[in-house]
């Protein structure tokens, strides 16, 4: 490999580790707008496993501003990326696959201060295909692994 190709290649990581800190941030924010400019044309978002839907970006953007506007307190922390180039036309990789860990405490605020209310994890899977406007997604498939609700005393860890 040339020092030509592993510098695009470092330089395609931080743009697609970029896209999706760009992705949680639009999440926790609720910029809707800034949400669908993150993916394709026809780009897709599947959260079918935390109870939601799958399909348009266009679609799950307006179901999720529905669905977390009674949580203005909202953190998406995207961990354990793992990224992987694949290659379609060019010489370097036009699509990727992310793997990352997600952690999303929400709440809502009362007197003033916010406590997560819901706590949940999971896996999420991005693929992003190269533009000529740059990394975008065409696709994110939330995968929920747990849930803990506000009722529910979380389990004494055994040592």
């Amino acid at each position: 490999m040339t020092q030509r190709v592993e510098l695009a290649t470092v330089m395609d990581r931080l743009a697609v580790d970029g896209l999706v800190t760009d992705y949680a941030v639009a999440l926790d924010d609720g910029d809707w707008e800034a949400y669908r400019k993150l993916f394709t044309q026809d780009g897709r978002a599947d959260y079918r496993s935390a109870g939601g839907i799958e399909g348009h970006v266009r679609d799950v953007a307006v179901w999720l501003a529905e669905q977390l506007g009674p949580f203005p307190m909202r953190q998406h922390l995207i961990v354990n990326r793992r990224v992987r180039f694949e290659v379609l036309e060019r010489d370097v990789g036009d699509t990727a696959r992310v793997q990352a860990d997600y952690i999303s405490p929400m709440g809502r605020l009362t007197d003033g201060c916010a406590a997560p209310e819901l706590v949940c994890g999971g896996r999420c899977v991005f693929t992003l295909v190269r533009t000529d406007d740059g990394w975008r997604l065409r696709e994110v498939i939330v995968r929920e692994k747990w849930r803990r609700l506000p009722d529910r005393v979380a389990a004494p860890v055994i040592n």
